[in-house]
């Protein structure tokens, strides 16, 4: 039984007649021709015809992976179909078309489909929950209700395209300063290895006794000879364990979120942008009508800190209790007082979600200001680290041949 739920899914193209009596065709994902049958009939579609997708003959071009950016140049691109008066469905189908990604126009001629079978496009794409998240489907789905789903969709690439943009931003600003370590790191390693055992030999003709910065080197490189694929081995291993209890331990990630927050730097950079997430996810819901306390259940979900999400899912519960969003944030010790200023005049004007937008634009400004500040100031620094750290290699490796000159 547990093997047969683990199958994969495959791919059937569907002909049929939908409630009306007009033909319609889509793609969907089952087990079984049966067990396609079943599902559109459940949907209120009499399958004519159901076909099993065929496979391409030189390897699948339809495996890539749908990342953030797919979902939200689909956003926009569906938004700006229904701004020009093009039907739901055959905007779903124009855009599908249109999309790069195999595997994108895949789903999006599933959901396609859905909606024809009679579901609600929310519900559509509820059942896509690792491509279209619970902020994307409530969003969706107050555009629905309210009949705002075009200014709701704009409203919603515009959120994905700035939080992405953020995202980026942070995702740089750490990166640079890892690869340049783990060059570092990997250049010397080579140098230990293989560069320094054959001046070692040389030295050994030379007699005498070596500098102590050579002999430290000349020791350092009969330890990596030695011991490299423990070395090597062991940063596999704690990588592999450190992604391991991200993945599976909530007191883990508390741990590590809390000690980055206290990173110098970086921390500032992350937090700033982790109040410009939370801002800017709020303002977003809040604006398309979405009850404060529903809304805060999905911000402490996609702030990306965990530290911060269990500090707003105890704001949830407080603000369902009727305290005010202000006096909750205050009490996590969390936020900066600009922003709990701000809050609070959104509060007492009515204009929460403009505010809170406000809020979101100056730190997101406040994280593109940081990262590029500290580009410039680690590239100096980086290069300093590498000249002292290969000079130095070279140096201790040249200083018994000076030595050596000094003496003839």
């Amino acid at each position: 039984m547990a093997k047969d739920t683990k199958k994969k899914l495959d791919s059937f193209n569907w002909e049929g007649l939908n409630k009306n009596g007009h033909p319609i065709k889509g793609v969907m994902e089952g087990m079984s021709v049966a067990l396609i049958k079943a599902e559109l009939r459940r949907q209120g579609v009499n399958p004519t015809k159901v076909k099993k997708k065929p496979k391409p003959l030189f390897g699948s071009t339809s495996t890539r992976k749908i990342t953030t950016k797919d979902i939200t140049i689909f956003a926009r691109q569906l938004a700006t179909m229904m701004s020009a008066g093009v039907p739901l469905v055959q905007s779903f189908e124009i855009v599908a078309k249109g999309h790069d990604n195999p595997s994108m126009q895949a789903l999006l001629l599933v959901v396609k489909g859905d909606i024809e079978g009679g579901l609600s496009l929310g519900d559509s794409l509820a059942k896509h929950p690792k491509q279209f998240d619970t902020l994307f489907c409530n969003l969706v789905a107050a555009g629905e209700q309210a009949g705002i789903l075009e200014g709701l969709l704009h409203r919603l690439s515009t959120y994905m395209e700035k939080s992405e943009a953020i995202k980026s931003k942070v995702k740089s600003a750490m990166f640079y300063p890892i690869a340049v370590m783990v060059i570092a790191f990997v250049v010397t390693a080579i140098l230990l290895i293989f560069v320094v055992p054959q001046f070692q030999s040389m030295f050994e003709n030379f007699g005498g006794e070596l500098p102590a910065l050579t002999q430290f080197v000349v020791d350092l490189s009969e330890f990596f000879q030695e011991t490299w694929y423990l070395v090597f081995g062991g940063i596999v291993v704690l990588a592999f364990i450190v992604k391991k209890l991200k993945a599976d331990s909530k007191q883990f990630n508390r741990l590590l979120d809390r000690v980055v927050l206290k990173l110098p730097i970086i921390g500032n950079i992350l937090e700033k942008s982790v109040i410009a997430r939370f801002a800017r996810t709020l303002s977003t819901m809040f604006a398309a009508g979405v009850p404060l306390v529903e809304a805060m259940d999905t911000v402490s979900g996609t702030v990306g800190n965990s530290l911060y999400g269990e500090a707003i899912a105890v704001m949830r519960d407080e603000i369902a209790t009727g305290q005010q969003l202000t006096v909750s944030m205050r009490q996590t010790e969390l936020f900066p007082n600009m922003v709990l200023q701000m809050v609070s005049i959104g509060e007492e004007t009515g204009a929460l979600d403009g505010m809170l937008e406000k809020i979101a634009d100056f730190y997101e400004a406040e994280v593109d200001d940081a990262v590029d500040g500290l580009t410039s100031l680690l590239e100096p620094l980086i290069m300093a680290f590498l000249g002292v750290i290969i000079g130095g290699l070279v140096i201790a490796m040249y200083l018994p041949i000076f030595k050596m000159g000094a003496v003839v």
